[in-house]
């Protein structure tokens, strides 16, 4: 009709879906504040009720590192949950300590580069897919550092590899910088007085290209000696924190563990 004003249906207070449980915060005595990263919804808050208690039937379905089908009910300031149903519980991430700092690395980093109630669905399959891959067989390393050029792609930040930055040439097959203020590499001419940047051997280029056009089982069947992933993995760490402006904390966690394993004794 004429003139008729169509209002748009409201959402409907209860929902279901697909949730990655990435953290959990204690509140009150019995309750859980739990940041959930979906599918398209996005990163949301949600109170989990009771879910502390001995005798709770959801808390199993909402552990950390957990994949559910989560019911919620939408509420003013949180979601409250109704209910829950594991998918996935990567027992393999809960039972051994490598894995866990692997996988607590993988979900700080999406809950740092992610607003609230933001759709980022290639965020969350990436998220997932690196998760299932970590319980098996594979390069952690190398898998770490995939998720990681990954992820900034997918939040917007794909670093520039093929061509210098400042005076847009093709990079030569020497040794060149990364600068992350500048977003990606320079070439020898362009890079003396940069403030930050990171000298990156010619190989190291290749693995980083590798990561951001090759596929996963491509990259998982690469092999690189101790010098070669360090190399690789301290310019995107840098590239992390540089974006961040802060430290990952669970990236110190990860460095530790990675001294115990090669010393053979736990750091005091």
């Amino acid at each position: 009709m004429k003139g008729c004003e169509v209002r748009p249906m409201p959402a409907p207070r209860n929902y279901q879906t697909e949730a990655i449980i990435i953290k959990k915060t204690k509140l009150g005595e019995a309750d859980r504040i739990l940041t959930l990263f979906t599918p398209h919804l996005g990163k949301i808050q949600a109170v989990a009720k009771g879910v502390r208690r001995p005798r709770s039937k959801m808390a199993g379905h909402l552990e950390l590192l957990t994949h559910s089908l989560v019911s919620l009910a939408r509420g003013r300031n949180l979601e409250t949950v109704t209910g829950s149903q594991t998918i996935n519980s990567f027992l393999p991430l809960k039972s051994d300590l490598w894995l866990t700092a692997c996988a607590l690395y993988l979900t700080e980093l999406v809950n740092q580069f992610t607003l609230d109630d933001t759709e980022n669905y290639a965020l969350f399959q990436l998220l997932l897919s690196t998760m299932q891959n970590l319980c098996l067989p594979c390069n952690r390393e190398l898998t770490l550092r995939y998720f990681e050029m990954r992820l900034l792609e997918a939040v917007g930040y794909r670093p520039q590899l093929h061509q210098c930055v400042a005076c847009h040439k093709p990079l030569e097959p020497v040794a060149n910088t990364f600068s992350p203020g500048a977003g990606g590499m320079l070439c020898p001419t362009c890079s003396p007085g940069e403030y930050l940047v990171y000298t990156l051997s010619v190989n190291a280029q290749k693995v980083l290209r590798l990561l951001q056009s090759g596929d996963y089982e491509t990259v998982n069947r690469l092999k690189t000696d101790a010098a070669l992933a360090s190399e690789v993995e301290r310019v995107l760490g840098g590239y992390i924190r540089y974006l961040l402006e802060r430290e990952v904390k669970s990236a110190a966690w990860l460095d530790s563990l990675r001294e115990e394993i090669a010393t053979g004794r736990p750091n005091p």
